[in-house]
């Protein structure tokens, strides 16, 4: 469960050898805050050794089988945890479309059970990820809701740590819709220390549940949540520049509409050029180029998004690991 205002973050410890991993206490990932602080700290440190010496764990998963359930399309997210996997020497089945629309969740999680050893889940609503952790006694695994993308934040603030070491004090700006990339972002960036800045139209803004959440956990680090609807307030000075798309999938239909509403966030030149001059663009992709963010912007030597992109696999195999290694 997220922390309450005015708890203390648990002590970091340092990362045991691979022999004795680190485990997540409550054996799943379906939101951010399902890792506590040191766990956090732990899979960071992980992920570096897990992509300095990929060898040292090829055959850390050898005999366990990952279900993948699959309701929404996907590139990033299906092949680095089919690569993590069977790279880990492990291996997975996928399984595409609704999940719970055949027989009951209730019934796919405990049939699932019987055959593997974790399932990883990509859907449209987050109850579904709750639903199957709740009836599962194998590892849940949220690849992405609709409220959360825990393991793109994941990847994230790994590629800034590898950019910038320490990343206390530094600030991480997100300009566009609240929406489950920014929910997981402002959670894990204010852990860390970094100071978020977010910027959304007005009636997009984000969840106010999980603004309480980032709250709580900014006065526990000391870092600062700025939230506004000025791209420039939130970007001025930023070490680290974010967006997304503008219609997520599920709100496709508001597509017209998010246009018109989202015309004067764009990440372009003369709106980064205003961060930090050490400032990195990110975007967790697929990008819609001429909408959130112009080519020249994605394109330039400042752009880590391909970065991000590749260390979604090795913070994938740390999280694999921790839960089922």
């Amino acid at each position: 469960m997220p922390p309450a205002a005015g708890t203390s973050l648990k002590p970091v410890r340092r990362m045991l050898a691979p022999k004795t991993l680190p485990k997540v206490e409550g054996g799943n990932f379906t939101r951010d805050l399902d890792l506590a602080q040191d766990e956090l700290v732990a899979l960071l440190e992980l992920t570096q050794q897990v992509k300095e010496s990929p060898a040292r764990f090829s055959q850390s998963l050898k005999g366990q089988y990952l279900s993948l359930l699959f309701e929404k399309p996907s590139l990033r997210t299906r092949v680095t945890f089919e690569l993590a996997i069977k790279q880990l020497g492990g291996d997975s089945i996928l399984t595409t479309g609704p999940i719970g629309d055949r027989e009951p969740l209730k019934d796919v999680a405990r049939n699932l059970d019987r055959w593997t050893n974790g399932i990883v889940a990509r859907t449209f609503s987050q109850q579904t990820i709750d639903e199957l952790a709740h009836w599962s006694e194998l590892p849940v695994i949220n690849a992405l809701s609709d409220r959360f993308h825990p393991c793109q934040a994941l990847a994230d603030i790994f590629t800034l740590q590898e950019h910038f070491g320490d990343l206390a004090g530094l600030k991480l700006a997100f300009v566009g819709d609240g929406n489950n990339v920014a929910h997981s972002l402002m959670l894990s960036a204010l852990r860390m220390g970094m100071n978020f800045s977010i910027a959304t139209p007005n009636g997009y803004g984000a969840d106010a549940e999980i603004v309480a959440q980032a709250e709580a956990l900014a006065a526990v680090s000391g870092a600062q949540l700025a939230i506004s609807n000025d791209p420039s307030e939130a970007v001025s000075g930023a070490q680290a520049v974010y967006t997304d798309v503008w219609a997520s999938m599920g709100h496709e239909h508001e597509q017209d509409e998010r246009l018109a509403d989202f015309a004067q966030f764009q990440v372009n030149q003369k709106l980064f050029a205003q961060a930090s001059d050490e400032a990195v663009f990110l975007h967790c992709l697929p990008a819609k180029r001429g909408q959130e963010v112009t080519d020249e912007v994605i394109e330039s030597d400042q752009s880590v998004v391909f970065d991000q992109a590749e260390n979604r696999l090795h913070v994938q195999k740390a999280l694999l690991l921790m839960l089922i290694g």
